[in-house]
């Protein structure tokens, strides 16, 4: 029915279904993962409920559609 969902954090109950969530994909090399994920950390965390998650997965191929262009190449 309408009941939201409620959820129990370090004593506090709270609503998840009232927290905007958004959807940020962001492909860099090898080398720019550690930058990236502390960039975003240090912008971003509230010490909040809500503040996110990051999920780190590789890609395995990339081809830019105009040029035919893959691998590092095409990012």
């Amino acid at each position: 029915g309408n009941e939201k969902e409620g959820h129990v954090y370090r004593g506090i109950t709270y609503s998840t279904s009232e927290i905007q969530r958004r959807y940020l994909s962001i492909v860099v090399s090898d080398s720019f993962v550690d930058k990236t994920i502390k960039a975003i950390i240090d912008s971003g965390a509230t010490d909040r409920i809500g503040d996110g998650k990051i999920f780190i997965s590789s890609v395995d191929e990339v081809i830019r559609i105009r040029t035919g262009e893959s691998g590092k190449n095409a990012i």
